[in-house]
């Protein structure tokens, strides 16, 4: 548990593959509110939970763009999405009734139509510190705003400046990243760890939240929803890279979740103040736990709802993510009987659980 010094060299640098994760949130058997004005859009950044397709049109190996990925989605089509079928942003839209799912931006086929309604900006491998997406030649979070700064140009010159600005005011804005940064960065690079001890870099990964919702808020966005980290010591790239035996004892390894945690606590509260600063002037900003249920899905009553708890549906379910995970990996028959699809990033059916118990947050969103 302490480092990964006790690994072989290509099982470091496959970790260093892995990215991960949003969570959220709910599937087509949700039913969908009709479409009523309230919400004009859906814009997101982040890292690979969100997604869609960015990195297909990035020069990286983060990709997802092949089989299994996309088993369960329309037509068994591997888009880039780190799943099996739709993201937590596609099943956001769906509910809330902008459209069925959310397109990369970096689409080079996005019509002003599909422009106007939202797109993710995120990139799979990003996070908030700026060596992280360096590591895997993906799109920063500040990269993902000046396309966003582009995007409103774009738009602007389409339908005029009012238009333009009513979307933006209209839409909400969900932000997913954090766990590359403290399980690809952090624990398993020495650069931060010499110059960061764990508490004063949950501090400087805040502090770059914190710079994105000012950012995100001076360009307009008054609806924003911000995830915490996910219980990181069960992924089961961290329990297989950590476990004194990785395959008799999967149990989660409690360092890298209690860092989770305490990192979540103090996000929650600058939320928290971020919101009481600005409800005045018509913000609505909002924390998404996805800590808890994801802790119950694997070691609470909710993982009776599953078969696999501490591996994924693709390969042996240890390590495989991304091109490790492709058309010759095993796959399993049902992917609803596992929490995660591959080692990192969870299958459609525990986002659809994390919804359920976030479903008030996305519905305090778009009320007026």
């Amino acid at each position: 548990m302490e480092s990964c010094h006790k690994y072989s060299l290509p099982l470091i640098v496959l970790f260093l593959y892995m990215s991960f994760f949003f969570v959220a949130k709910a599937d087509a058997s949700i039913k969908q509110r009709p479409f009523n004005n309230k919400v004009s859009a859906g814009f997101v950044f982040g890292d690979s939970t969100v997604d869609p397709g960015n990195n297909n049109y990035v020069q990286t190996f983060f990709r997802s763009n092949f089989p299994p990925y996309g088993k369960d989605f329309k037509d068994q089509t591997p888009t880039g999405r780190f799943t099996n079928g739709k993201l937590s942003t596609d099943l956001i839209v769906s509910y809330i009734g902008i459209k069925e799912y959310l397109p990369p931006y970096l689409d080079p086929s996005l019509s002003i139509e599909e422009l106007m309604t939202g797109v993710s900006f995120a990139s799979a491998g990003s996070g908030f510190d700026p060596l992280t997406p360096q590591i895997s030649s993906v799109v920063s979070i500040p990269n993902q705003l000046e396309y966003f700064k582009e995007y409103k140009k774009r738009l602007q010159s389409a339908v005029g400046k009012k238009r333009m600005e009513d979307t933006i005011e209209k839409a909400v804005f969900l932000i997913s990243a954090g766990t590359n940064d403290f399980v690809v960065n952090y624990f398993t690079l020495p650069i931060r760890r010499r110059n960061y001890t764990v508490s004063a870099y949950q501090r400087f990964i805040l502090q770059n939240v914190k710079q994105l919702l000012q950012d995100l808020w001076d360009e307009g966005a008054r609806r924003i929803a911000v995830t915490g980290l996910p219980p990181m010591g069960c992924l089961p790239v961290v329990i297989t890279l950590n476990s004194e035996n990785a395959i008799l004892e999967r149990d989660c390894i409690e360092k890298y979740s209690r860092v989770g945690m305490e990192y979540n606590q103090m996000l929650q509260n600058e939320v928290n103040s971020m919101r009481g600063r600005l409800t005045h002037l018509g913000a609505k900003v909002y924390y998404v736990d996805i800590f808890t249920p994801l802790v119950d899905m694997i070691q609470g009553l909710g993982k009776l709802d599953f078969d696999e708890v501490s591996d994924g549906c693709c390969g042996s379910g240890y390590l495989e993510a991304g091109f490790l995970c492709n058309p010759g990996s095993y796959v399993c028959a049902d992917a609803s009987k596992y929490v995660f699809f591959d080692s990192i990033h969870p299958t459609v059916k525990a986002y659809t659980k994390l919804f359920i118990v976030n479903r008030p947050v996305i519905d305090s969103m778009i009320q007026d």
